[in-house]
């Protein structure tokens, strides 16, 4: 399984609201041997109530994983 590390999550505003949410992060298997890093977009629905750093982490890698199942098909 991946390690991932949320590094950095930034929170854009407009108009009194959250407008766009990237959160950063770092990533390897356990053996060290693969390594990812980058951001994952969130939406404003997909970033409310995952605030905590154990469900935005499995949003990050539900995402990765998605992404990297959708470009080797």
């Amino acid at each position: 399984m991946l390690e991932i590390q949320i590094t950095v999550t930034n929170i854009r505003y407009a108009d009194g609201g959250v407008s766009s949410v990237n959160v950063q992060f770092q990533s390897k298997d356990p053996e060290g041997s693969i390594n990812l890093n980058g951001y994952i977009p969130l939406t404003t629905e997909e970033y409310q109530g995952n605030e905590a750093l154990l469900s935005l982490t499995d949003v990050v890698r539900t995402k990765i994983i998605n992404r990297l199942h959708s470009k080797a098909e």
